[in-house]
């Protein structure tokens, strides 16, 4: 595979053991479609690129599932 494959290069399964988020420092799952590690309690996906995490807070995205709203009132 040469540069500019379709293909996005996976985590290595064995680091996600060691891998926490840098704002909760919370354990992360990997999502294989995505090739992203999410932080379900925070709702933010860290992209991976190449292979090595990008664990920068700004580089994170927001994802759908939104974390639970503290003293918001439902309608």
């Amino acid at each position: 595979r040469g540069p500019g494959s379709a293909r996005p290069q996976p985590l290595e399964p064995s680091l996600l053991r060691f891998l926490v988020c840098p704002l909760s420092k919370r354990p992360l799952r990997y999502e294989e479609a995505t090739n992203e590690l999410i932080n379900e309690e925070l709702g933010i996906a860290y992209p991976i690129i190449d292979g090595i995490p990008n664990m920068i807070p700004e580089a994170a995205r927001t994802t759908q599932k939104k974390p639970p709203a503290e003293g918001l009132k439902q309608p």
